[in-house]
């Protein structure tokens, strides 16, 4: 058994790292739309998975490929966003209400949706996600302002983003980058983790650990 003191701890620290660092999601579709938009949205090839990721996201590999056939994303792609959202927690919660691996916002579920199942909370997120790609006509960096504050954001000047938004842009733009600069380790992503990644990183661990107790 994980120590209930343990969790209590962790828990405050995984609080204070979401106000830092997790979005909040605008929506602009339903979950129907968004399933529309994700089937039209431009295919990639599925390549192969970067190790520049942390463990608790590495862990999710096979389905991460799984996903990415499904969706057209690219693996690196959507193991980023997952980095950012959960650090691969699929029972993670925001202050904002975002649910599971790729923090999706209640209102994107349909009804009897099980908001922390893997399967699903990635299809509703990688839905909009691949919505954005669509609407950024394949800009990475478009669509995470789009992921983070809502898709209107694509077409807005990025000097009016906000803040939050900015910080979300940078830390994925910038492991992407990485990424294709085979820079592993990868420096963005030791910034992310000083800057409050590492709680949400521990909370997943803790989450992997409950999960294996029998």
């Amino acid at each position: 058994m994980v120590p209930a003191a343990l969790i209590l701890v962790f828990g405050l620290a995984v609080n204070a790292a979401w106000t830092a660092l997790q979005p909040s999601f605008a929506s602009l579709a339903d979950g129907g739309s968004q399933a529309v938009a994700a089937r039209n949205a431009p295919r990639h090839p599925d390549g192969d998975l970067s190790s520049a990721f942390t463990p608790q996201v590495l862990r999710w590999s096979e389905n991460i490929h799984a996903w990415a056939t499904e969706t057209g994303l690219t693996p690196n792609l959507i193991a980023v966003v997952m980095q950012i959202e959960s650090c691969g927690d699929p029972e993670a919660r925001s202050p904002s209400g975002a649910l599971g691996l790729f923090q999706v916002m209640p209102y994107h579920f349909l009804p009897g949706d099980d908001p922390f199942d893997p399967d699903t909370n990635a299809r509703r997120g990688l839905a909009y996600l691949s919505a954005g790609i669509h609407l950024a006509d394949d800009n990475p960096t478009l669509a995470f302002a789009g992921y983070n504050g809502g898709h209107s954001l694509i077409q807005l000047d990025p000097s009016r983003w906000p803040d939050e938004t900015r910080r979300y842009v940078s830390w994925g733009s910038g492991l992407l980058k990485d990424i294709a600069s085979d820079r592993v380790p990868s420096p963005t992503l030791s910034r992310w983790l000083q800057a409050g990644g590492d709680a949400l990183c521990a909370q997943a661990q803790l989450s992997h650990l409950a999960s294996t107790v029998p």
